[in-house]
């Protein structure tokens, strides 16, 4: 009897692998140790494995794949609804074993150690931006309570705490200015990590030419362009470039029934991360287009001025996607459309 498919529920010392043979049938459903696992599949016939995507599944991808495997990994949301009555990890690894055969299924690309090590710089810059964040707040707050009100703006939070180390401080309690100096030094041991990893990104940036062509687009940076390359790759499992705004969650929900199209608000399913960068980069155009419309895309500048600002720039970032794919899979630097 040869194990033909096997679905693996991944954890962090046990996990549970399910496997069907030839004829069908169930040939195992056991839980193994992390010593365990590489043994256990050099073991067996090359086969079929679906793992859910989830932390360390690429590592484990890359590795099944190199003992001979065909390795797919697959988003949990379309695992659940093959999830029989009740929650265990035998059951979860049963539902993968079934949804990795099914013929529509939908799979997520094998990252390389090289996109995992970008999204390592990306993760943690988002993590200290949203840091420094914090402090700033939290400084914002205190000055508030003795009548001192900051600026809005990054820049005039980090110029107040430079000026504050500096001597140039507002009259308050010595109690509360230990505290201003706590948060202000804080604050910008922060703001330089964030840009030494900002240098990072531009350096990869400059090394990878499928960043590089990418950042021939309007309103896509170096950060952009490398936290997209280091998460799709060539964008290939993508049949189009709507699939991609889709997946990164820009498309409109379908409500449509009865023959009625209804659409909704946009999805929000997909990478948030790099949902919010898009949306970022077109709401600098929209100024830039709100100043001086003649200089751009009239598809731009038209719908601009038909729809809100917000509104606008979430379409330009559904439109920019579906390029951002094109420029991925041809492998050609964008163009602009002259009419």
């Amino acid at each position: 009897m040869q194990v033909t498919t096997i679905g693996l529920d991944l954890a962090k010392n046990v996990f549970q692998v399910h496997g069907i043979a030839d004829n069908g049938d169930v040939a195992f459903n056991r839980a193994l140790r992390r010593s365990q696992m590489l043994p256990f599949f050099a073991c067996l016939d090359p086969c079929l494995i679906g793992i859910e995507a989830c932390g360390t599944s690429h590592h484990w991808a890359r590795e099944l794949t190199k003992l001979g495997h065909n390795v797919k990994l697959i988003p949990p949301v379309h695992v659940k609804p093959y999830v029989k009555r009740g929650k265990s990890v035998a059951v979860d690894a049963a539902a993968i074993c079934e949804a990795v055969t099914r013929p529509t299924m939908r799979f997520v690309e094998v990252k390389t150690p090289e996109q995992q090590a970008i999204l390592a710089v990306h993760r943690t810059r988002d993590l200290i931006v949203r840091q420094r964040t914090q402090m700033i707040n939290m400084l914002r707050a205190q000055l508030a309570e003795f009548g001192v009100v900051l600026p809005q703006g990054v820049g005039h939070a980090i110029q107040f705490a430079k000026n504050y180390l500096d001597g140039e401080q507002p009259d308050l309690p010595e109690v509360a200015g230990n505290v201003i100096v706590e948060l202000g030094d804080q604050m910008l041991f922060l703001h330089g990590k964030i840009l030494r990893c900002s240098r990072e990104i531009i350096q990869i940036a400059k090394r990878e030419k499928r960043v590089a062509r990418l950042q021939t687009i309007p309103g896509v940076g170096p950060i952009t362009a490398s936290a997209i390359v280091a998460t799709i790759g060539s964008g290939k499992q993508f049949n189009n470039g709507r699939e991609f705004a889709a997946w990164l969650g820009l498309t409109p929900i379908n409500k449509s029934s009865g023959g009625k199209e209804r659409l909704g608000r946009i999805s929000k399913m997909g990478d948030q991360y790099i949902r919010r960068l898009l949306y970022l980069g077109m709401v600098s155009r929209v100024r830039q287009i709100a100043k001086t419309p003649e200089a751009f895309d009239p598809w731009f500048a038209d719908i601009l001025a038909r729809k809100p600002t917000e509104l606008a720039a979430v379409a330009m970032a559904n439109k920019t996607a579906r390029i951002i794919w094109a420029v991925l899979t041809r492998n050609e630097p964008y163009k602009v459309r002259v009419i």
